[in-house]
Protein backbone atom coordinates (compact mmCIF):
# COMPACT_ATOMS: atom_id res chain seq x y z
CA UNK A 1 0.00 0.00 0.00
CA UNK A 2 2.46 2.78 0.57
CA UNK A 3 4.37 1.78 -2.09
CA UNK A 4 1.33 2.34 -4.41
CA UNK A 5 0.82 5.25 -2.76
CA UNK A 6 4.24 6.49 -3.30
CA UNK A 7 4.22 5.78 -6.95
CA UNK A 8 0.83 7.69 -7.93
CA UNK A 9 2.08 10.55 -5.67
CA UNK A 10 5.47 10.44 -7.66
CA UNK A 11 4.46 10.56 -11.08
CA UNK A 12 2.12 13.76 -9.91
CA UNK A 13 4.77 15.22 -8.77
CA UNK A 14 7.18 14.16 -12.45
CA UNK A 15 10.07 12.69 -9.91
CA UNK A 16 12.65 11.54 -11.96
CA UNK A 17 12.16 7.22 -12.21
CA UNK A 18 16.22 7.10 -10.63
CA UNK A 19 15.27 9.32 -8.02
CA UNK A 20 12.45 7.16 -6.52
CA UNK A 21 13.96 4.03 -5.46
CA UNK A 22 16.33 6.09 -3.06
CA UNK A 23 12.97 7.81 -1.81
CA UNK A 24 11.22 4.42 -1.24
CA UNK A 25 14.02 2.61 0.42
CA UNK A 26 14.37 2.64 4.04
CA UNK A 27 18.35 3.92 4.65
CA UNK A 28 18.11 1.26 7.87
CA UNK A 29 15.92 -1.93 8.43
CA UNK A 30 16.88 -3.62 11.84
CA UNK A 31 16.08 -6.92 12.90
CA UNK A 32 16.84 -8.49 16.43
CA UNK A 33 16.63 -11.38 18.65
CA UNK A 34 14.78 -10.64 21.96
CA UNK A 35 15.30 -13.52 24.36
CA UNK A 36 13.25 -13.26 27.32
CA UNK A 37 13.07 -14.73 30.73
CA UNK A 38 9.15 -15.60 31.40
CA UNK A 39 7.55 -16.09 34.48
CA UNK A 40 7.14 -19.78 33.90
CA UNK A 41 11.41 -20.21 33.83
CA UNK A 42 11.66 -20.64 30.54
CA UNK A 43 13.22 -18.08 28.15
CA UNK A 44 11.46 -16.81 24.97
CA UNK A 45 13.33 -15.51 22.09
CA UNK A 46 10.70 -12.63 19.82
CA UNK A 47 11.46 -10.97 17.02
CA UNK A 48 12.03 -7.20 17.10
CA UNK A 49 12.27 -4.79 14.01
CA UNK A 50 13.06 -0.91 13.73
CA UNK A 51 12.91 0.46 10.80
CA UNK A 52 14.49 4.24 9.44
CA UNK A 53 13.01 5.33 6.61
CA UNK A 54 15.15 8.52 5.51
CA UNK A 55 17.52 11.24 7.39
CA UNK A 56 17.69 14.13 4.96
CA UNK A 57 15.69 16.42 7.22
CA UNK A 58 16.68 15.25 10.77
CA UNK A 59 16.72 12.03 13.14
CA UNK A 60 13.89 9.76 12.60
CA UNK A 61 10.56 9.30 14.91
CA UNK A 62 8.23 6.71 15.10
CA UNK A 63 6.39 4.13 17.59
CA UNK A 64 7.04 0.65 18.96
CA UNK A 65 4.29 -1.51 18.77
CA UNK A 66 3.38 -4.96 20.13
CA UNK A 67 1.45 -6.54 18.24
CA UNK A 68 0.82 -10.59 16.85
CA UNK A 69 1.23 -9.24 13.54
CA UNK A 70 4.53 -7.42 13.25
CA UNK A 71 6.50 -7.93 10.34
CA UNK A 72 9.20 -5.90 8.75
CA UNK A 73 7.52 -5.12 5.71
CA UNK A 74 4.46 -3.61 8.26
CA UNK A 75 6.88 -1.55 10.44
CA UNK A 76 8.70 -0.57 6.99
CA UNK A 77 5.81 1.10 5.22
CA UNK A 78 4.62 2.83 8.58
CA UNK A 79 8.05 4.19 8.53
CA UNK A 80 7.66 5.58 5.19
CA UNK A 81 4.12 7.16 6.21
CA UNK A 82 5.67 8.57 8.73
CA UNK A 83 7.95 10.51 6.82
CA UNK A 84 5.21 12.24 4.86
CA UNK A 85 3.58 12.54 8.16
CA UNK A 86 6.34 14.83 9.56
CA UNK A 87 7.22 16.60 6.24
CA UNK A 88 3.79 17.35 5.48
CA UNK A 89 3.26 19.04 9.07
CA UNK A 90 6.79 20.92 9.09
CA UNK A 91 8.29 18.64 11.77
CA UNK A 92 12.58 18.20 11.64
CA UNK A 93 12.03 14.74 11.26
CA UNK A 94 12.41 11.84 9.07
CA UNK A 95 9.98 8.33 9.71
CA UNK A 96 11.21 5.58 11.42
CA UNK A 97 8.22 2.66 12.93
CA UNK A 98 9.81 -0.05 15.23
CA UNK A 99 7.76 -3.25 17.02
CA UNK A 100 8.04 -6.69 18.35
CA UNK A 101 5.80 -9.55 17.11
CA UNK A 102 4.03 -10.54 20.48
CA UNK A 103 0.50 -10.53 22.24
CA UNK A 104 1.08 -7.76 25.08
CA UNK A 105 -1.60 -9.08 26.50
CA UNK A 106 -0.45 -12.77 27.29
CA UNK A 107 2.40 -10.95 29.03
CA UNK A 108 2.54 -10.22 32.67
CA UNK A 109 4.13 -6.78 33.76
CA UNK A 110 7.21 -7.87 34.63
CA UNK A 111 7.74 -9.98 31.24
CA UNK A 112 6.79 -6.57 29.56
CA UNK A 113 9.35 -5.16 31.42
CA UNK A 114 11.61 -7.44 30.45
CA UNK A 115 11.16 -7.44 26.66
CA UNK A 116 11.20 -3.37 26.78
CA UNK A 117 14.25 -3.38 28.40
CA UNK A 118 16.09 -6.49 26.03
CA UNK A 119 14.22 -4.90 22.83
CA UNK A 120 16.00 -1.32 23.68
CA UNK A 121 19.49 -2.48 24.93
CA UNK A 122 19.80 -4.16 21.11
CA UNK A 123 18.29 -0.95 19.40
CA UNK A 124 20.98 1.31 21.30
CA UNK A 125 23.68 1.58 19.05
CA UNK A 126 20.93 2.66 16.62
CA UNK A 127 18.30 5.39 18.90
CA UNK A 128 19.10 8.69 21.00
CA UNK A 129 17.82 12.40 20.73
CA UNK A 130 19.63 12.95 17.52
CA UNK A 131 19.68 9.93 15.67
CA UNK A 132 16.10 8.11 16.28
CA UNK A 133 13.32 8.96 18.60
CA UNK A 134 10.88 5.94 19.60
CA UNK A 135 7.25 6.75 20.93
CA UNK A 136 3.84 4.75 21.88
CA UNK A 137 1.96 2.69 19.42
CA UNK A 138 -0.64 -0.60 19.75
CA UNK A 139 0.06 -2.15 22.45
CA UNK A 140 2.72 0.21 23.85
CA UNK A 141 2.28 3.11 26.40
CA UNK A 142 3.86 5.71 28.64
CA UNK A 143 5.22 2.76 31.02
CA UNK A 144 7.07 1.24 27.85
CA UNK A 145 8.51 4.74 26.83
CA UNK A 146 9.42 5.04 30.88
CA UNK A 147 11.40 1.43 30.59
CA UNK A 148 13.52 2.71 27.11
CA UNK A 149 14.07 5.68 28.61
CA UNK A 150 15.34 4.30 31.79
CA UNK A 151 17.51 1.25 29.93
CA UNK A 152 18.80 4.06 27.55
CA UNK A 153 20.38 6.32 30.33
CA UNK A 154 21.65 3.77 32.68
CA UNK A 155 23.32 2.64 29.17
CA UNK A 156 24.28 6.30 29.08
CA UNK A 157 25.45 6.95 32.94
CA UNK A 158 22.82 9.53 33.01
CA UNK A 159 19.10 10.98 32.31
CA UNK A 160 18.28 11.21 28.49
CA UNK A 161 14.59 11.69 28.48
CA UNK A 162 14.85 13.24 24.68
CA UNK A 163 15.80 9.35 23.52
CA UNK A 164 11.83 8.40 23.65
CA UNK A 165 8.48 10.50 23.88
CA UNK A 166 4.92 9.36 24.98
CA UNK A 167 6.94 9.60 28.89
CA UNK A 168 4.96 10.02 31.94
CA UNK A 169 5.42 13.78 32.83
CA UNK A 170 7.04 12.95 35.72
CA UNK A 171 10.06 11.72 33.95
CA UNK A 172 9.80 14.62 31.37
CA UNK A 173 6.51 13.78 29.10
CA UNK A 174 4.87 16.78 27.73
CA UNK A 175 1.49 17.24 29.08
CA UNK A 176 -1.18 16.77 26.43
CA UNK A 177 1.01 14.19 24.89
CA UNK A 178 -1.57 11.35 25.40
CA UNK A 179 -4.51 13.08 24.31
CA UNK A 180 -2.46 14.56 21.02
CA UNK A 181 -4.07 12.16 18.44
CA UNK A 182 -7.54 11.79 19.47
CA UNK A 183 -7.92 15.84 20.00
CA UNK A 184 -6.45 16.54 16.16
CA UNK A 185 -8.40 14.23 14.90
CA UNK A 186 -11.66 16.13 15.80
CA UNK A 187 -9.85 19.67 15.56
CA UNK A 188 -9.35 18.17 11.91
CA UNK A 189 -12.96 17.03 11.55
CA UNK A 190 -14.17 20.12 12.90
CA UNK A 191 -12.47 22.10 10.00
CA UNK A 192 -13.89 19.68 7.31
CA UNK A 193 -16.96 20.28 8.43
CA UNK A 194 -16.68 23.78 8.30
CA UNK A 195 -15.21 23.31 4.71
CA UNK A 196 -18.20 21.75 3.42
CA UNK A 197 -21.09 23.21 5.64
CA UNK A 198 -21.71 20.65 7.82
CA UNK A 199 -23.41 21.66 11.21
CA UNK A 200 -22.24 20.50 14.47
CA UNK A 201 -25.24 20.09 16.48
CA UNK A 202 -26.74 17.83 14.46
CA UNK A 203 -24.22 15.71 13.23
CA UNK A 204 -23.67 11.97 14.28
CA UNK A 205 -20.15 10.03 14.24
CA UNK A 206 -19.35 6.35 14.64
CA UNK A 207 -15.44 5.56 15.57
CA UNK A 208 -14.14 2.30 15.21
CA UNK A 209 -11.44 1.28 17.51
CA UNK A 210 -11.83 2.44 21.26
CA UNK A 211 -8.37 3.00 22.42
CA UNK A 212 -6.34 5.99 23.24
CA UNK A 213 -7.01 7.61 19.78
CA UNK A 214 -10.94 6.79 19.09
CA UNK A 215 -11.73 7.32 23.09
CA UNK A 216 -10.40 10.56 22.97
CA UNK A 217 -11.84 11.78 19.24
CA UNK A 218 -15.18 10.56 20.89
CA UNK A 219 -14.88 13.03 23.84
CA UNK A 220 -13.50 15.53 21.80
CA UNK A 221 -16.66 15.31 18.92
CA UNK A 222 -18.97 15.36 21.82
CA UNK A 223 -17.55 18.79 22.65
CA UNK A 224 -18.15 20.46 19.69
CA UNK A 225 -21.75 19.47 19.78
CA UNK A 226 -21.14 16.26 17.68
CA UNK A 227 -23.34 13.06 18.48
CA UNK A 228 -20.91 9.51 18.70
CA UNK A 229 -23.89 6.86 18.31
CA UNK A 230 -20.98 3.96 17.81
CA UNK A 231 -17.81 2.66 18.97
CA UNK A 232 -16.12 -0.64 18.31
CA UNK A 233 -13.15 -2.36 19.78
CA UNK A 234 -11.31 -5.71 18.82
CA UNK A 235 -13.89 -7.69 20.67
CA UNK A 236 -16.92 -5.61 19.08
CA UNK A 237 -19.06 -2.99 18.94
CA UNK A 238 -22.28 -0.82 20.32
CA UNK A 239 -24.84 1.12 18.45
CA UNK A 240 -27.23 3.67 19.46
CA UNK A 241 -28.59 5.73 16.89
CA UNK A 242 -30.05 8.30 20.13
CA UNK A 243 -26.55 9.02 20.85
CA UNK A 244 -24.22 6.58 23.69
CA UNK A 245 -23.41 7.86 27.33
CA UNK A 246 -19.77 8.55 26.68
CA UNK A 247 -19.50 8.43 30.71
CA UNK A 248 -21.28 5.30 31.14
CA UNK A 249 -19.28 3.98 28.30
CA UNK A 250 -16.19 4.61 29.56
CA UNK A 251 -16.84 3.26 33.09
CA UNK A 252 -17.84 0.32 31.59
CA UNK A 253 -14.57 -0.73 29.58
CA UNK A 254 -12.36 0.34 32.65
CA UNK A 255 -13.96 -2.58 34.26
CA UNK A 256 -14.99 -4.90 31.53
CA UNK A 257 -11.41 -3.98 29.65
CA UNK A 258 -14.03 -4.03 26.49
CA UNK A 259 -17.16 -1.78 24.70
CA UNK A 260 -18.77 -5.29 24.19
CA UNK A 261 -21.83 -5.52 26.44
CA UNK A 262 -22.22 -2.09 27.19
CA UNK A 263 -26.33 -1.63 28.01
CA UNK A 264 -26.45 1.34 26.63
CA UNK A 265 -26.44 0.20 22.75
CA UNK A 266 -27.46 -3.00 20.74
CA UNK A 267 -24.69 -5.12 19.59
CA UNK A 268 -22.66 -4.79 15.85
CA UNK A 269 -19.40 -6.39 14.59
CA UNK A 270 -16.86 -4.28 13.30
CA UNK A 271 -17.41 -4.93 9.91
CA UNK A 272 -21.56 -3.62 10.21
CA UNK A 273 -20.20 -0.48 12.21
CA UNK A 274 -18.26 0.57 9.26
CA UNK A 275 -21.62 0.85 7.13
CA UNK A 276 -23.65 2.20 9.67
CA UNK A 277 -25.36 5.85 8.49
CA UNK A 278 -23.86 8.90 9.99
CA UNK A 279 -22.24 12.10 9.12
CA UNK A 280 -18.62 10.89 10.48
CA UNK A 281 -16.84 7.95 10.09
CA UNK A 282 -13.59 7.48 11.96
CA UNK A 283 -11.42 4.69 11.42
CA UNK A 284 -9.14 4.41 14.36
CA UNK A 285 -8.02 0.67 14.65
CA UNK A 286 -5.83 -1.22 12.27
CA UNK A 287 -4.98 -0.95 9.42
CA UNK A 288 -6.68 -2.05 5.61
CA UNK A 289 -10.43 -1.77 6.96
CA UNK A 290 -12.20 0.07 4.35
CA UNK A 291 -11.82 -2.29 1.31
CA UNK A 292 -12.92 -2.18 -1.90
CA UNK A 293 -15.76 -4.62 -0.51
CA UNK A 294 -17.15 -1.92 1.53
CA UNK A 295 -15.93 1.38 0.31
CA UNK A 296 -19.18 1.82 -1.82
CA UNK A 297 -21.16 0.85 1.20
CA UNK A 298 -20.26 3.39 3.94
CA UNK A 299 -22.52 6.15 4.29
CA UNK A 300 -20.98 8.78 5.84
CA UNK A 301 -20.37 12.25 4.50
CA UNK A 302 -16.85 13.27 6.03
CA UNK A 303 -14.05 9.72 7.07
CA UNK A 304 -11.63 10.42 9.21
CA UNK A 305 -8.89 8.12 9.45
CA UNK A 306 -7.33 8.10 12.24
CA UNK A 307 -5.59 5.10 12.66
CA UNK A 308 -2.41 4.23 10.12
CA UNK A 309 -3.53 2.94 6.26
CA UNK A 310 -7.13 2.18 7.22
CA UNK A 311 -8.15 2.69 3.29
CA UNK A 312 -6.60 0.12 0.80
CA UNK A 313 -5.48 1.57 -2.99
CA UNK A 314 -8.43 -0.32 -4.26
CA UNK A 315 -11.35 1.40 -1.72
CA UNK A 316 -9.39 4.70 -2.65
CA UNK A 317 -10.21 4.48 -6.23
CA UNK A 318 -13.87 4.17 -5.20
CA UNK A 319 -13.88 6.78 -2.69
CA UNK A 320 -12.43 8.83 -5.52
CA UNK A 321 -15.81 8.07 -7.54
CA UNK A 322 -18.13 9.98 -4.41
CA UNK A 323 -17.34 13.11 -4.39
CA UNK A 324 -20.18 13.37 -1.22
CA UNK A 325 -17.65 11.81 1.14
CA UNK A 326 -14.81 14.23 2.49
CA UNK A 327 -11.37 11.82 3.28
CA UNK A 328 -8.98 13.32 6.00
CA UNK A 329 -6.55 10.83 5.38
CA UNK A 330 -4.28 9.29 7.78
CA UNK A 331 -0.58 11.07 7.03
CA UNK A 332 -2.97 14.45 8.09
CA UNK A 333 -5.87 13.21 10.56
CA UNK A 334 -3.63 11.35 12.89
CA UNK A 335 -0.53 13.66 13.02
CA UNK A 336 -1.31 14.73 16.26
CA UNK A 337 0.68 12.69 17.86
CA UNK A 338 3.83 12.82 16.32
CA UNK A 339 3.62 16.75 16.66
CA UNK A 340 3.18 16.84 20.71
CA UNK A 341 5.73 14.14 20.41
CA UNK A 342 7.66 16.68 18.68
CA UNK A 343 7.03 19.64 21.03
CA UNK A 344 7.91 17.03 24.06
CA UNK A 345 11.64 16.25 22.14
CA UNK A 346 12.19 19.91 22.10
CA UNK A 347 11.30 21.05 25.79
CA UNK A 348 13.25 17.37 27.38
CA UNK A 349 16.39 19.17 24.88
CA UNK A 350 15.69 22.73 26.36
CA UNK A 351 14.74 21.61 30.17
CA UNK A 352 11.96 24.32 29.51
CA UNK A 353 8.19 22.68 29.29
CA UNK A 354 5.11 24.44 28.56
CA UNK A 355 1.40 24.09 30.06
CA UNK A 356 -1.02 22.22 28.54
CA UNK A 357 -2.94 25.29 26.55
CA UNK A 358 0.36 26.30 25.19
CA UNK A 359 0.80 22.84 24.12
CA UNK A 360 -2.75 22.57 22.36
CA UNK A 361 -2.43 25.79 20.93
CA UNK A 362 0.69 24.55 18.92
CA UNK A 363 -1.00 21.83 17.84
CA UNK A 364 -3.97 23.38 16.72
CA UNK A 365 -2.03 25.89 14.89
CA UNK A 366 0.13 23.56 13.11
CA UNK A 367 -3.03 21.47 12.11
CA UNK A 368 -4.59 24.15 10.49
CA UNK A 369 -1.45 25.00 8.27
CA UNK A 370 -1.38 21.48 7.28
CA UNK A 371 -5.05 21.18 6.97
CA UNK A 372 -5.43 24.94 4.58
CA UNK A 373 -2.43 24.17 2.49
CA UNK A 374 -3.80 20.29 1.90
CA UNK A 375 -7.13 21.40 0.97
CA UNK A 376 -5.96 24.15 -1.24
CA UNK A 377 -3.82 21.94 -3.24
CA UNK A 378 -6.60 19.63 -3.41
CA UNK A 379 -9.04 22.02 -5.09
CA UNK A 380 -6.19 23.43 -7.17
CA UNK A 381 -4.89 20.92 -8.87
CA UNK A 382 -8.22 18.86 -8.37
CA UNK A 383 -6.51 15.53 -6.73
CA UNK A 384 -7.92 13.47 -3.98
CA UNK A 385 -7.17 14.82 -0.59
CA UNK A 386 -4.41 11.68 0.07
CA UNK A 387 -2.89 12.69 -2.85
CA UNK A 388 -2.73 16.33 -1.94
CA UNK A 389 -1.52 15.50 1.65
CA UNK A 390 1.14 12.78 0.02
CA UNK A 391 2.64 15.46 -2.20
CA UNK A 392 2.97 17.92 -0.17
CA UNK A 393 5.04 15.89 2.39
CA UNK A 394 6.65 13.65 -0.48
CA UNK A 395 7.94 16.81 -1.94
CA UNK A 396 9.71 18.32 0.94
CA UNK A 397 11.60 15.07 1.36
CA UNK A 398 12.71 14.72 -2.44
CA UNK A 399 14.00 18.39 -1.82
CA UNK A 400 15.72 18.02 1.00
CA UNK A 401 17.52 14.86 -0.49
CA UNK A 402 17.91 16.93 -4.04
CA UNK A 403 19.53 19.40 -1.94
CA UNK A 404 21.76 17.41 0.55
CA UNK A 405 22.59 15.05 -2.92
CA UNK A 406 24.26 11.93 -2.81
CA UNK A 407 27.08 10.99 -0.42
CA UNK A 408 29.39 8.98 -3.13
Amino acid sequence: MACQQFDSVATILEIPVNDRDRMKFPKRALTVAVPVPMDNGTTHVFSGYRVQHHLALGPTKGGIRYHPDVTLGEVAALAMWMSWKCALTGLPYGGAKGGVTVDPGALSLGEKERLTRRFTQELIPFIGPQVDIPAPDVGTNEQTMAWMMDTYSTHAGHSVPGVVTGKPVVIGGSLGRREATGRGVAYLIYRAMDSIGMKEGSATAVIQGFGNVGSIAAWSLAKYGVKVVGVSDAMGGVYNPAGLDLAALEAWVASNRTVVGFPGGDAVSNAELLLLPCDILVPAALERQITAENAGKIQCRILAEGANGPTTPEADDILAQRPEIFVIPDVLCNSGGVVVSYFEWVQDLQSFFWSESEVVDKLFRILEGAFTQTLQLSRKQKITMRMAALSLGVRRVYDARKARGVFP
